[in-house]
């Protein structure tokens, strides 16, 4: 299948590295007008170059900090001064690791503001355009957890799943417009946040980090962990004119990780 998106506009959060990165090249491959979003502006430089520009494109990188909510809103408000957006993929880094028991009031309203508030004032300030031209994409970078709850992964579980079923609601509003909205489940792939928290599993454990590695392999029924470019696949379909009967759903891409329907 041939996916065509040129003469869109693309804005993908947390594109300097990982998932993110994967998703912004994929679709400048075929044929988008990307924004990448992130906190390094020498990172994003970095990615900024490697973008695929054959169909006459002019990316563009927005440096913005998700941990500062009142800045980052003042930022995107000015960027949507000047720029529409067709395709809109919310990412942000994931909150720092550890359980219920561990995390304080202040942690969660952290985490709201990273995971849920910044979606959803990207996604307010992205729907005029769409709702108005009568088509949009939006994709929102969740993860599995929602479905199977990590103990160690507290904050992203209970904010990622505050996000999807705030997609699942948006849905039924903008469908209307031909504006699809999906949550895409992330299980375990191979990027600087895995490895950051293998890391700080491995030192907890008093054990190597690659033996943390292989038993989160050996979980997976693909017995491997999934490449950043196999994900982008997914969400450039979804981003697609093809996806266009498919919005409100929450598609895992886990190589088979999850045991639930």
């Amino acid at each position: 299948m041939e996916i065509n998106l040129n003469g869109k506009n693309a804005l993908v959060g947390g594109s300097s590295k990982g998932i993110g990165r994967a998703i912004a090249q994929r679709l400048a491959a075929s044929g988008a007008q990307v924004t990448l979003m992130a906190s390094s502006a020498q990172r994003l430089e970095s990615v900024l170059a490697e973008l695929d520009t054959q169909k006459g494109q002019k990316h563009q990188a927005l440096v913005v900090d998700f941990n500062d909510f009142p800045a980052f809103e003042t930022k995107m408000k000015s960027y949507f001064s000047t720029n529409t957006v067709d395709i809109l993929v919310n990412n942000t880094q994931g909150p720092p690791a550890g359980g219920a028991l561990e995390k304080t009031i202040d942690d969660y309203q952290a985490a709201f503001d990273l995971l849920f508030k910044c979606a959803v004032a990207t996604t307010a300030l992205a729907l005029p355009h769409m709702q108005a031209q009568q088509w949009g994409r939006i994709i929102n970078v969740a993860s599995i957890s929602v479905r199977e709850p990590l103990n160690y992964l507290a904050l992203s579980n209970s904010l990622r799943a505050a996000l999807v079923t705030w997609a699942k609601s948006l849905s039924l509003d903008i469908a209307k417009d031909h504006i699809t909205i999906n949550n895409t489940l992330t299980g375990y792939f191979d990027t600087e946040r895995i490895a950051q928290l293998n890391s700080q599993k491995a030192e907890k454990m008093g054990i190597p980090t690659e033996e943390v590695r292989a038993a989160m392999e050996a979980q997976v029924p693909m017995q491997r962990i999934g490449r950043p470019e196999e994900y982008a696949n997914l969400v450039c379909f979804l981003a697609s004119h093809q996806a266009s009967y498919i919005t409100g759903t929450n598609i895992p891409i886990d190589g088979g990780l999850l045991k639930s329907f």
